[in-house]
């Protein structure tokens, strides 16, 4: 649709110049000649854009932005001052008009003007509707799950969401911890302020306190211009420090002042700046062991472990294993443009035996893989991953459920059995790359390229036989 917009000028020779210029730029134009006939078109027909003249009978310019401020306030409004009169564009601006024109008019200027309005109204539209987005998607009635552990993280979320306290997620990774965190937000007074994460264990350790802090010009190589840290992008709103375990001592000491005084100094400057953040954090590892080790600062784990919600692992719900599969599978659906229908009763009692070492994060990247090679409308079992279509995938690498009896066992064998699995789960989670496979099982890719060939699970290729020999 054509940006609709209203022209409000008692001068007939304004309102005609303005119609054929704004129709020539594409725009639709409705023009009146008083402040009170603008109001009365405004309750027959929505518009995206209000120019009006500041000085007009009856109803005056300002009146009229009052009235739309008041009824409509997301509506943009312009004000037309004649020229020297700028005190009183500056009190319409003051009172929420987005900008004001001169007469005389320089076209070129009214144009930009009118189009940088625009623009602007449409990116306000897409942010509310992204916020709109978020909040849904990260609402903990949408979190996938009727288990007993899950309905206890949801009443953690409803109570917890609503205090500015700081909290501490632990749990397995995979577990989705993230979304916990932003269902925290999005269900609290904070929903419409910044969310903002900072992955500790993604950036490098000389790296870390400028992008925390922020830097001041010149401060290092490289910092050609100020650059705010992400506490001053999160003011307002919440920090979510995930991987907060993997953070250097160095950088521990300068978080906890920063937790503790609300202030944070960038690099390379001896001003101090407030910011008010609410900080979540997030960790697959035990900090409390990583204390007593000497690793984790005492009183910065005390700083950010006043609430404590521990997410739990899908072995521990695998009644939710269904529920989230079909969620998985809707997603996907509609992703890649997929209509499988539904997951056999056998495949789902696959799904639902299977141990899961990666979470609610393995269970959806099994489903997208999944989907994405599944040719007929149902989910079969031979559809599945190999490691999921054999039993010792559902207990990998563990003894529990393997007997001995008097008669014994074949070691090498089980072993053996063991050993494959493991072998096509790290081939899986590498995406096919054996090199990186290898890396992933802490062994040299010459062994990975005997066991291959031993368990026949496919072949090396020329292209990793040269890099391995490069």
């Amino acid at each position: 649709m054509k940006p609709r917009i209203l022209v409000v000028d008692d001068e007939e020779s304004i309102r005609e110049f303005l119609d054929i210029m704004l129709r020539k730029e594409g725009y639709e134009v409705t023009c009146v000649e008083d402040g009170q006939k603008a109001i009365d078109m405004l309750k027959k027909k929505s518009f995206d854009l209000i120019i009006s003249d500041l000085q007009m009978p009856h109803v005056t310019g300002i009146e009229l932005l009052k009235h739309v401020k008041e009824t409509q306030p997301e509506l943009l409004f312009m004000m037309i001052t004649a020229f020297g009169t700028t005190e009183s564009a500056v009190e319409a601006m003051k009172m929420g008009a987005y900008d004001y024109i001169t007469k005389p008019f320089k076209i070129d200027e009214v144009r930009i003007n009118i189009a940088n309005a625009l623009r602007s109204r449409n990116l306000e539209v897409e942010n509310r509707s992204l916020k709109k987005e978020l909040e849904k998607e990260y609402s903990f009635q949408n979190l996938v799950g009727n288990s007993e552990a899950m309905h206890r993280i949801y009443d953690l979320i409803k109570r917890v969401s609503e205090t500015p306290t700081n909290v501490l997620i632990t749990g397995e990774s995979g577990t989705g911890k993230e979304m916990v965190a932003k269902a925290i937000h999005y269900n609290g007074p904070l929903k419409d302020k910044p969310f903002v994460t900072i992955n500790c264990g993604a950036i490098p350790e000389s790296l870390m306190e400028s992008e925390m802090f922020g830097h001041k010009k010149g401060s290092f190589t490289g910092a050609v211009v100020d650059k705010a840290g992400l506490f001053e992008v999160a003011d307002g709103g919440t920090l979510f420090l995930d991987e907060v375990g993997e953070l250097p001592v160095s950088i521990q000491v300068k978080l906890l002042r920063a937790i503790q005084e609300r202030v944070i100094r960038r690099v390379g400057s001896v001003e101090d700046t407030k910011v008010d953040v609410r900080i979540i954090a997030a960790t697959n590892r035990d900090l409390e062991q990583m204390v007593t080790q000497g690793t984790f600062r005492q009183d910065l784990f005390y700083r950010l472990n006043v609430i404590n919600i521990k997410t739990p692992s899908l072995r521990e719900r695998r009644d939710d294993i269904a529920a989230l599969a079909t969620h998985f599978l809707n997603k996907y659906n509609s992703r890649l443009t997929k209509t499988i229908s539904s997951i056999s009763k056998e495949a789902m009692d696959l799904l639902k035996k299977y141990d899961y070492p990666g979470n609610v994060r393995e269970l959806e990247n099994i489903i997208e893989r999944t989907v994405a090679l599944e040719g007929g409308a149902t989910v079969l079992p031979e559809s599945l991953p190999p490691f999921v279509n054999t039993p010792s995938g559902r207990k990998m690498a563990s003894s529990d459920g393997i007997e001995i009896t008097e008669d014994g066992i074949d070691l090498d064998k089980v072993v053996g059995q063991i050993e494959k699995e493991l072998l096509i789960k790290a081939i899986h989670t590498a995406g096919g790359v054996k090199k990186k496979a290898a890396k992933l099982l802490g062994i040299t890719f010459r062994s990975m390229r005997y066991r291959v060939e031993k368990y026949n699970l496919g072949t090396i290729t020329d292209d990793e036989l040269e890099d391995e020999a490069g």
